[in-house]
């Protein structure tokens, strides 16, 4: 199924959302403006870009395999989520785990955008959860071998 999504350029160096090649799952995003992040440091970056979702949807600001090997340049809260609603700029929070100072440039892929479904619950308090061969075991719990 397609889905439209409206893009407005709110920036005069704004560049479209693009898939890079078929049956990619995430939109490219890119940068309209010259940043240079320091190692250990995180900046937010804009792309003079504003969405419209889909109803039912959500967008998830991934990072770029490549800069995250490379660069060690990742997405810091990843994935970001944009709500349906929110029609303002995106701007993507990148971090410099690397050693060295992490230049961004204008035009440049700094993440990437996937649009998912979105599944609405209904909350229920309740006094008790049903029970499960893992109960309530958590971080390790299932061993690593």
């Amino acid at each position: 199924m397609t889905y439209n999504l409206k893009v407005k350029l709110v920036h005069k160096d704004a560049k479209l959302p693009f898939y890079a090649n078929p049956g990619d799952a995430g939109l490219d995003l890119y940068s309209v403006e010259d940043k240079v992040i320091q190692p250990g440091e995180a900046e937010l970056v804009a792309t003079g870009l504003a969405i419209e979702l889909p109803e039912g949807t959500e967008a998830q600001v991934r990072p770029r395999s490549g800069l995250a090997l490379k660069h060690a340049v990742t997405v810091l809260n990843s994935p970001g989520t944009i709500d349906e609603g929110y029609r303002g700029e995106i701007k993507v929070i990148l971090i410099n785990h690397g050693k060295e100072p992490f230049k961004v440039e204008k035009h440049m892929r700094i993440a990437q955008m996937v649009i998912a479904p979105v599944t609405r619950v209904a909350i229920i308090q309740v006094e008790g959860l049903s029970d499960t061969t893992r109960g309530e075991g958590g971080f390790g719990s299932s061993g690593v071998k």
